[in-house]
């Protein structure tokens, strides 16, 4: 297994869950790391970004609530999701990009879902 991903569940909407994602030290080359998610019915969207140098990026629905961050020694990409919305409700899956070649693994989604 490329990626592994733990930490979803069920939590109250307000209330806060926090994704982890352990990446095979057999990935080599990593440009980024990332969290997407898709729900029935939904697209597909990149949720949060964080590259090798450190830079991030959210999706507008979810920027202020959702923090990325990565440990180089673990080798893991975490998601810490506050705040959560009825619509954060999803598939979230971990997604690791390498370059030279360009290949991006996908791991295995665990659900969120956030209730009323």
């Amino acid at each position: 297994v490329q990626l592994q991903a733990s930490g979803g569940g069920l939590v109250q909407a307000g209330g806060s869950l926090r994704l982890s994602c352990a990446v095979s030290k057999n990935i080599h080359n990593i440009e980024s790391m990332a969290w997407f998610r898709q729900g029935s019915g939904k697209e597909r969207e990149s949720v949060a970004t964080i590259t090798t140098g450190g830079a991030t990026n959210y999706a507008d629905s979810v920027r202020g609530r959702f923090t990325i961050s990565r440990d180089t020694a673990k080798n893991t990409v975490s998601l810490q999701m506050n705040s959560l919305k009825r619509e954060d409700t999803d598939v979230y899956y971990c997604v690791v990009v390498t370059q030279l070649p360009y290949v991006r693994y996908w791991g295995r989604g665990t659900l969120v879902t956030v209730s009323s």
